[in-house]
């Protein structure tokens, strides 16, 4: 039983997709099409650079969902997988607006345009240089949370991604996360920086959420037979109306990334198969657990190489 999750951001490089690009049709008309949908030349950036345009998170958002969107239709139109059959569908943040597109919830269209809002939302949540996210590793997520706890006075930040067993995201003012990062070098417990313009997954992201309940509200979600494990639940999403609900939370709420995939895996999930730029999935899923079979697919010998 495999299931298919999708990366988030993080993930973006410049010319990524561009073998898929320049063999597929199908990929040239999904860049048309976002080109047009968004009203700018989205493409470029993405097949050309330059970097610090794709590294904008206005940018970033749409553009890995349009590569990650790509792979998987060139995977079921061109190569004749039917991906479908997964036992669920999940992604990692902005990764989650893919999973539910390709899962059918959401066309490509309006899934495009309103990640290009939650981008612009996400990015102007509060001053430029005001806030960021703070990566521990080598810690249990216990641990630190009992480090935020007893040292409330001292400073404030709160975790944003539970990635993996020794890899936990805080996200926080810069000044609080300065005072959090010398108090754990005393403590002989490493943290680094992460190169982010805004403090993710966090409740300094509450003007995006006022933005995006309203954008979110616009969608009409259709029905899908695909199941999705939700980043605020960790588990699976019962119905349309939880999905909008938790895809609003899921702003300001922590991705619980390791507890989704240790759920799928006791449901029975033996196989990850990650869709989109990157392996940074892959790596996280295998210190989750190392017995469960990982497939990342970057180009087309990945496809060619994939068994399911």
């Amino acid at each position: 039983m495999f299931s298919v999750i999708f990366p988030g951001q993080g993930s973006q490089m410049v010319g990524m997709g561009k073998e898929f690009f320049d063999k597929h049709e199908i990929v040239k008309k999904l860049f048309k099409e976002a080109d047009e949908t968004l009203e700018f030349n989205l493409s470029k950036i993405i097949l050309e650079g330059p970097k610090d345009e794709l590294d904008l998170t206005i940018n970033t958002q749409p553009a890995i969902f349009l590569i990650s969107y790509s792979i998987f239709q060139v995977i079921k139109e061109d190569f004749n997988i039917n991906l479908n059959d997964g036992r669920y569908f999940a992604g990692h943040s902005l990764g989650e607006y893919s999973a539910l597109s390709c899962a059918g919830y959401l066309n490509f269209r309006e899934t495009i345009k309103i990640l290009r809002v939650r981008g612009y939302a996400m990015q102007n949540s509060m001053p430029k240089g005001e806030g960021g996210m703070l990566a521990v590793l080598g810690s249990k997520i216990e641990e630190v949370e009992k480090i935020l706890k007893d040292n409330q006075k001292n400073f404030e930040a709160q975790i944003a991604n539970d990635n993996s067993e020794g890899q936990i995201v805080l996200s926080g003012k810069i000044r609080d996360l300065q005072t959090l990062s010398e108090f754990l070098k005393k403590i002989k417990i490493k943290s680094i920086k992460l190169p982010v313009s805004a403090p993710f997954h966090c409740n300094l992201m509450s003007k995006a959420t006022e933005v995006m309940t309203k954008a979110l509200q616009k969608i009409n979600f259709k029905e899908s037979k695909n199941v999705l494990i939700s980043n605020v639940t960790a588990d699976e999403i019962s119905n349309i109306d939880d999905l909008k609900i938790l895809l609003i939370s899921q702003i300001e709420k922590r991705v619980r990334w390791r507890e989704s995939i240790l759920n799928m895996i006791n449901k029975g999930v033996s196989q990850f198969i990650e869709i989109g730029p990157g392996k940074v999935l892959s790596g996280l899923v295998k210190r989750i657990n190392k017995d469960v079979k990982i497939s990342s697919i970057n180009n087309q010998s990945d496809i060619k190489s994939l068994n399911i």
